[in-house]
């Protein structure tokens, strides 16, 4: 190992025993990380990355094993040691887990205990490593929580995790990290939940951190466009194994492998507009609106107003687009329209097929069951939103089975449903953690499309997908939009995806709609300062023109470069 590499990976190699024999997660990977630089190791989903990470600290989830290979770690006091070679549980690797080598994990809310206060919890690194006293260990504590850009970090120690926003639990993960100041940190898709300008904020704190303390850092995503912005080497993994390895430049503008090509491919996709949108004809102006909504307010019990006067309408078969920042009343907003949620005032009229006006905020129970028929929604969470106790054929019955379709002619509908989105009809005895992320959101859009809406309520339909699988994803909701004739309220925090989707935008910013028009218009010419904000906070495909280092933050009324 040269003076200035302070981890060097050879062929290594972590597999994973299963009934159906030997699953290898890692299969010889090999790299060298510099001190002081970034290197991004990328791939989509299952392609190894976290399971290389968690082997570098070996806390392999069992019953995963390393069986063979090095890992090779240069420690502070100059002194080299393989860390394949090390026990799990022993001293040695409890030594430097979380002192010499830190993680920033990919979920704050599973990774964070919800009964022990924040300062609890940055703190242990520092009882276990530096052996200080309890008000030495809350003054470093607070100085963390200032370091991470935390308000008010005096009180902010005394509070819990779920009093935080994702954004804000992601900076308690960075103190945490950081509070022996490691030499090399492993952030593992710290900011895949997060949307766009918390995401640019999390990642110049991770750059400006880096920075101050000298840090390696090894970034896992699965987002070209942050690797773009962040990286200066970048590891390309498929199954297990490294497809590509280089600088960033090279594998940007002149990548070797035709997987890599597909990646960056795939996130350069999203920056235009969808082929599909660009064939059809020009929708209609003069028609009456499928949807009406008129001052539509919703304030909850603690006197949060999350839905503040909002007015908008959809016309048939066209796509509307909801953006916005977690917190902006963007899933409140969607929910209200359903009646999920309770509107305290406005007006929702949606024309049902007949040309009939229901009013859906006064409708009674039996006509809003009926409404619901024609408005469908697909949730964020294509796990949570489908029981594990139900085969995928019993989730996607559902609906036709509440409308009425039985037998035969139910089971040939799932069968055509599953078809029709991509699924094998031959699947539909499997249950849903049998599937992967992109499968179970097709699970989904099946079964909301299995009574023939006419609307469909999309709420961040995309956002835990892979770079890849979202543009097929979006592809295949345009396409069954021309089949069936839909209308979609998509609703999203990525500006990129309302792009690549959307014929008009509406843009939210705590609870009110500040701005809407054409897509096209309010992208290549926002005239709100928020949405000027939010198209300054997507990362941009290509190492040699960043956008993030320009972009501006929007407060209140004033935004400041």
């Amino acid at each position: 190992m040269s003076d200035n590499t302070i981890l060097k990976v050879e062929n290594l190699k972590t597999s994973f025993p299963t009934r159906r024999g030997v699953f290898k997660a890692v299969d010889d990977v090999s790299f060298t990380l510099e001190r002081g630089r970034t290197l991004a190791i990328v791939g989509e989903s299952g392609s190894g990355k976290s399971v290389t990470a968690r082997s570098i600290l070996q806390i392999i989830d069992y019953p995963g094993r390393i069986d063979s290979g090095a890992i090779h770690f240069t420690r502070a006091d100059g002194s080299t040691v393989d860390i394949a070679t090390l026990d799990p549980r022993g001293r040695a690797i409890r030594d430097i887990r979380g002192k010499e080598i830190a993680m920033i994990f990919q979920e704050p809310m599973s990774s964070l205990s919800p009964v022990h206060r924040v300062g609890d919890q940055i703190g242990e690194a520092l009882r276990i490593h530096e052996r200080i006293s309890r008000v030495d260990e809350r003054l470093r504590v607070i100085e963390l929580l200032k370091q991470v850009e935390i308000p008010n970090p005096e009180t902010a120690i005394d509070r819990y995790t779920f009093e935080f926003s994702g954004g804000m639990r992601q900076r308690v993960m960075i103190a945490m990290a950081l509070a022996c100041n490691p030499h090399l940190l492993i952030a593992d898709e710290p900011t895949t939940a997060l949307d766009v300008t918390t995401q640019a904020e999390i990642l110049d704190l991770i750059r400006r951190l880096q920075k101050a303390h000298g840090m390696a850092v090894i970034f896992i995503t699965h987002d070209m466009g942050v690797v773009a912005e962040i990286a200066d080497d970048v590891l390309v993994m498929y199954r297990g194994k490294v497809r590509e390895s280089g600088p960033v430049e090279q594998i940007f503008h002149a990548p070797q492998d035709d997987y890599t090509r597909d990646l960056i491919g795939s996130v350069v996709k999203l920056e235009q507009k969808a082929e599909i949108r660009l064939k059809r004809d020009p929708l209609p102006t003069d028609d009456a609106p499928l949807l009406a909504v008129k001052d539509m307010t919703l304030t909850f019990p603690n006197g949060l107003t999350a839905v503040d006067n909002v007015s908008l309408t959809v016309r048939s078969g066209e796509t509307l687009g909801i953006v916005g920042e977690s917190g902006s009343g963007k899933t409140t907003m969607g929910r209200c329209l359903l009646r999920i949620y309770e509107p305290d005032a406005g007006c929702v009229e949606f024309r049902r097929a007949d040309g009939q006006i229901d009013e859906v905020l006064g409708a009674s129970s039996a006509k809003l069951k009926s409404i619901r028929r024609e408005i469908r929604m697909i949730f964020q969470d294509p796990v949570g939103s489908l029981s594990p106790r139900k085969t995928v054929g019993e989730i996607i019955a559902e609906p036709l089975r509440l409308a009425g379709m039985r037998g035969k002619e139910r089971e040939d509908e799932v069968c055509r449903l599953m078809e029709q989105v991509g699924l094998e009809p031959s699947w539909r005895e499997r249950y849903p953690h049998a599937f992967s992320g992109g499968q179970r959101q097709r699970i989904g859009i099946a079964r909301a499309i299995s009574v023939k809406p006419r609307l469909i309520i999309a709420d961040e339909a995309t956002s835990a997908l892979d770079v890849s699988l979202r543009s097929q994803m979006l592809d295949l909701m345009m396409q069954l939009q021309d089949e069936m004739g839909l209308s979609y309220i998509f609703i999203s925090h990525d500006m990129s995806v309302i792009r690549y989707m959307c014929d008009r935008v509406a843009v939210m910013y705590r609870g009110q709609i500040v701005e809407t028009g054409g897509t096209e218009q309010v992208v290549n010419d926002p005239q709100h300062r928020y949405t000027q904000a939010l198209l300054s906070a997507i990362p941009n495909p290509d190492p040699r023109h960043p956008r993030l280092r320009d972009r501006f933050r929007y407060v209140a009324e004033t935004a400041a470069p």
